[in-house]
């Protein structure tokens, strides 16, 4: 069977079943999306979010790609965020990466495969930022595995330190950010404890829209 044809095939299963189990469900689907999470992950075929997260078609708006990086010269995924955050009006924002990320490993690698290695080098910059905790994790898969906890959180910090971001906490809208990762071993998210809800918890010199005399009232 062609791959044209068995991905046509699950396709038409696919919505047999889903109009079987609810009749409604394209007729509200065509009607618009009203996703309050955006999801930044790895464009990894293993790791595809509305699957593992448990949620269905229009409930999550989502930008992937290696390495979930967040680069504010990137226009893909800053229109992404922008929409998401002034259009959808979304609430939360997760950025997760997953384990055993080959765009991490690449990232430690000292070979040459094209473009990604351009892509990736945000991922050296962090691995440099913290090597001196990574080089005392002696098992390298382990340290692979740190390096993707903290380039989710750098992502997660790159996510906030946007204007996109600070314009909605300046106009006091609810809204998070997330740093989570998935473990294709077990297919099980965890959260790295690693969130933002407001401008404060961004350093000073990232800040739009916030007062010296609001600082000085905030750390008081």
């Amino acid at each position: 069977m062609s791959f044209r044809k068995k991905l046509m095939e699950n396709n038409r299963r696919w919505a047999k079943e889903m109009k079987d189990e609810d009749p409604e469900f394209f007729t509200r689907l065509a009607k618009g999306q009203k996703p309050e999470i955006l999801w930044i992950g790895c464009s990894d075929a293993r790791v595809s979010a509305p699957d593992f997260v448990g949620l269905q078609p229009g409930e999550l708006f989502v930008h992937r790609n290696i390495a979930n990086v967040v680069y504010h010269t990137d226009l893909n995924c800053q229109s992404v965020l922008e929409y998401a955050v002034e259009a959808l009006k979304v609430r939360y924002i997760v950025v997760c990466g997953h384990y055993n990320c080959g765009g991490i490993r690449h990232a430690l690698e000292n070979t040459e495969f094209g473009i990604i290695d351009n892509w990736l080098k945000e991922v050296k910059d962090v691995y440099q930022a913290h090597r001196d905790e990574l080089r005392l994790i002696e098992n390298m898969p382990a340290r692979l595995n740190r390096l993707a906890e903290l380039n989710v959180r750098h992502q997660a910090l790159n996510v906030c330190r946007t204007s996109i971001v600070q314009k909605a906490w300046a106009s006091g809208r609810e809204l998070s950010v997330h740093a989570w990762i998935y473990d294709v071993n077990d297919g099980l998210v965890h959260d790295l404890k690693y969130s933002f809800r407001d401008p404060y918890s961004v350093e000073p010199v990232y800040r739009y829209h916030v007062t010296e005399q609001h600082d000085l009232e905030h750390t008081q």
